[in-house]
Formats: C-alpha cells, sequence, structure tokens
C-alpha cells in the first residue's frame, strides 16, 4: 500500500507565506499549536475536516493539496543526487524524501542549483568546442515551459472557453474549417491569408506579417496543419491578452520562456478549436482512445490527437490520466508530461527498455508495452514514430517517437489493450527511470552503475553486460 500524502510541508509553506504563526493558524483551525506542530512535521495524519477548514482559510480547491508535485519534485532529486558528484557524500532516499517532505522550498531550490549547474556544464562544452561563442542564461525556457504546462496539468479552461466561442462565432464546419478560419481571419481580424507554393518562404512554413497584415502559409503542409496553424495564428492575434495573462506565472522567469509559453498556449488554442471538448472526449470513450481512428474523424495528425488526449483534465468529465513524451532517434526528450503519475529523466537519457525506443524499429506501427518501475508501478503505453518532411525529393524527413500511456488500472479504457492479461506479471517488462536511478543490477542493458549500488569490477568476472550484476 502507498505512503498516505505527506502534506505538512505545503501547509508550513502556506502558513509562512501568509505570515501566521503556528498558535495563529492552530487557533483558526480549532485545534493545539503542538498539534498542529505535528502535522506539518508529518508526524500526524492530516484529517478531512482539517484539510476542509485549511483550503477554506486559503480560499483553496482541494486539488491545491494534491500531492503530485511532491512525489515529482521527490523523482527529480532523486535524479540529481544520482550525479556523481555526490557519490562522494551517500545521500539515501530517505535523505531526499526528509527533505522534500520538510523543507521543500529548500529542495526546489537545490534543484534550481543543479538545473543551473547542467546549463553551465553545457555551455562550458560548446565554448571548449567554439570559443567564439558567447555564453547564455543557464536556466534553459524549453525546460521551464514544461514546468508550466506540468503544473497546470496541462488544462487551460479559459483557453477552452475562448475557443469553444470561436467555432460558433466563425460559423466553423467540421468538414471544411480551413474556409471558416480564413473568413474569420480576414474578415474579424484583418489578416490576409495567403497560401503560397513551397520554397517561397525558405524553410518556414508559417510566417506571419503584423506590419503587412498578412498569414503566408507554405503549400507543402497538408490540410489538417494548415488548419491548425490558421487557429494557432488566432490565438495569437484575437487572444493575445489572454495568453500573456497565463503566462505572467512564476514558473516562467525568463522572457523567452514567457515567449515559448506563449506559443504552447496558442498550440493548445488550436488543438481546442480542431477538437471542441467535448465532442472530442465523447469520441475517445466510445472508440477506446484510438488514436487513428480518431485523427480520421477529426482531420487531425496523429499527433494532434496524442496532444489533446492529455488536455483532457475537466473536473467531473476527466479522461483517462495519461503521461506524454516524444525523443527522437537519438533518444532527446523534446517534449514530456505527466498525469499517470510516471517519472520521466530530466537531466539524463530514458530507459532503453521502454517501448518508445522499440517503436523506432517498427516504423508507423503501434508499439504496445506494460512496464513496471523498480516501485512496482505498473503502466500501461504505447508508442508510434511520426515522420515529418514530405516537402520534396531534397527533403530529409525528421524522424520522433510519441509515447502516450496511463496508470495500469486504466488501461482497459485503451483499445490497445485489447489482448494483454494485464494481470501477469510475466507480460511486464523492468523499466526505470534512468540507470543511476533503477535498482534493477541483473538489466543487460544497463549503460552506468546504479547510484545504490556501488560498481564492484573482477577483471576475471565478465557479466552479460558491463555493468550487469554477475552470478
Amino acid at each position: 500500500m502507498p505512503d498516505a500524502p505527506r502534506l505538512g510541508g505545503k501547509i508550513r509553506t502556506l502558513r509562512r507565506n501568509a505570515g501566521l504563526t503556528q498558535t495563529k493558524l492552530a487557533e483558526m483551525l480549532g485545534i493545539s499549536p503542538s498539534y498542529l506542530n505535528l502535522i506539518e512535521h508529518n508526524r500526524r495524519a492530516l484529517p478531512a475536516m482539517l484539510l476542509l477548514k485549511l483550503a477554506q482559510q486559503f480560499d483553496l480547491e482541494l486539488a491545491a493539496f494534491q500531492d503530485d508535485d511532491t512525489a515529482r519534485l521527490e523523482s527529480e532529486l532523486m535524479e540529481v543526487f544520482g550525479d556523481s558528484l555526490f557519490v562522494p557524500h551517500d545521500i539515501t532516499n530517505i535523505d531526499v524524501r526528509e527533505l522534500v517532505h520538510h523543507h521543500p522550498n529548500a529542495a526546489r531550490a537545490v534543484r534550481s542549483l543543479y538545473a543551473a549547474l547542467q546549463g553551465t556544464r553545457e555551455q562550458a562544452q560548446a565554448l571548449a568546442h567554439n570559443p567564439d561563442a558567447v555564453a547564455g542564461r543557464s536556466v534553459l525556457p524549453s525546460e521551464e515551459v514544461s514546468e508550466f504546462i506540468q503544473s497546470h496539468m496541462n488544462h487551460f479552461p479559459e483557453l477552452e472557453t475562448v475557443a469553444g466561442g470561436l467555432i460558433g462565432e466563425a460559423g466553423l464546419e467540421p468538414n471544411d474549417i480551413q474556409s471558416g478560419l480564413v473568413r474569420y481571419l480576414e474578415d474579424v481580424l484583418d489578416i490576409r491569408v495567403r497560401f503560397v507554393r513551397a520554397g517561397s518562404l525558405g524553410r518556414t512554413v508559417r510566417r506571419l506579417n503584423r506590419k503587412r497584415r498578412e498569414l503566408e502559409i507554405s503549400e507543402v503542409l497538408p490540410p489538417r496543419t494548415r488548419n491548425f496553424q490558421l487557429a494557432h495564428a488566432v490565438a495569437l492575434l484575437g487572444h493575445s491578452d489572454l495568453l500573456d495573462r497565463l503566462t505572467d506565472d512564476p514558473t516562467l522567469t525568463l522572457a523567452e520562456s514567457r515567449r515559448l509559453g506563449r506559443i504552447a498556449l496558442a498550440n493548445y488554442f488550436a488543438g481546442a478549436v480542431l477538437m471542441p471538448y467535448e465532442p472530442f472526449l465523447t469520441a475517445c470513450e466510445e472508440e477506446r482512445y484510438d488514436v487513428e481512428l480518431i485523427g480520421h474523424r477529426f482531420r487531425v495528425s496523429f499527433e494532434q490527437v496524442c496532444h489533446r488526449m492529455t488536455t483532457l483534465r475537466r473536473p467531473g468529465r476527466e479522461g483517462v490520466a495519461f503521461h506524454l513524451i516524444r525523443i527522437d532517434i537519438a533518444g532527446n526528450i523534446s517534449k514530456r508530461f505527466s498525469a499517470s503519475g510516471i517519472r520521466f529523466a530530466r537531466y539524463s537519457g530514458a530507459c532503453p527498455r521502454w517501448n518508445v525506443f522499440q517503436a523506432l524499429l517498427t516504423p508507423g506501427r503501434v508499439q504496445t508495452q506494460l512496464s513496471v518501475m523498480p516501485d512496482g508501478e505498473t503502466f500501461f503505453c504505447f508508442a508510434r514514430t511520426l515522420s515529418k518532411g514530405d516537402a520534396g525529393y531534397h527533403v530529409t524527413p525528421s524522424v520522433h517517437v510519441i509515447g502516450l500511456g496511463c496508470a495500469v488500472n486504466q488501461s482497459e479504457k485503451l483499445v490497445y489493450s485489447d489482448g494483454w492479461d494485464l494481470t501477469a506479471p510475466a507480460n511486464a517488462v523492468p523499466i526505470g527511470v534512468t540507470c543511476r536511478l533503477c535498482e534493477r543490477n541483473d538489466c543487460t542493458q544497463r549503460a552506468m552503475p546504479s547510484v545504490g549500488h556501488p560498481m564492484r569490477i573482477d577483471e576475471d568476472i565478465r557479466a552479460a553486460a558491463f555493468y550487469a550484476a554477475s552470478d
């Protein structure tokens, strides 16, 4: 049975941010200061009635007390302390857990410091190869945007509302969305839309010229992508104030992060226009999340459907809680999000036994996998390759893999689980977050020793893999 959520650190942070002493908050809650002290230090469980009082006192939804952020922070710090830099300090998972639960702000500060260290390392490597390069900021905007999306669980109700409003106002018809969006851009937003020949924009496929009030879209884009780019432009032009307000978030500390965040939210808006929430969720439930079939119904791509599936978090009308990852052929993670509870590597490579890598061996085919983590958590995952760049003979296509998954107790809702015995342990593939954090020393694909098991070298014995344990 999993541990009960530890909310002491969150309560202590809320109290301090409100400028309250333990005595004052205890008085407000009708309990003794000593009892509150025990709760804040996770030595007493938090009763439901006190949880309700806290939510009322701080004017918060109960969802604000969810423990997902704590678990994610703990996982990320375990990865941080898996760095060889910390090996001499012998930091254990118990040490990390205590830091996260009792001093969450300090734990986040350590995470930020390590992210800055990683950025500095990358800059040093770049400068070593190119001494004339100018070092930039150590924080990556893409990382901040990923954190921003994760903190909102990839659900933005205001964008859902304005997207629904556009569908009605523009009179968008499912069989001809392009005409409705073009008409709206020209008549309402005073933007002329031009579909231009391949090559006239160089390598650009969409260009918005605000001075000339003109939007150019390359003919190489298929209709589904043209519609997406048209809706994206509507978000930038018609809802700029909303995008600014949503990206005015403490998670986004850089101007570049806020600009990138605006692009991500405009993409969200475009997906909500092409795949309206209720009809899309109903289709997912009826077709059991068959991505290709749903893509045909809404005239969108495989990747667009996958992204939209991760946004179905409306209270009372939630879809399956998916995680999503997108990688390239070298294993670089370009997108990640988790509502399923699975943890992704943030500072190092992913587990090679994961089905996202197997999908590279079978282009265009969906690969399924029952995956079990070292702590026993089990997920059902599916993945498929994506190929972009069919713009002519001389254009080299780019290949990515997009993978989705959910907790095994939700997997029967997916068509991809048909034929699987989800209760048989033998069917589950053992995977980990990273080799450094994985305790499975018998893995023949281990690329480095586990942080919890010091490497023992015996020149007379060779295991199946160099870092794997020998019998």
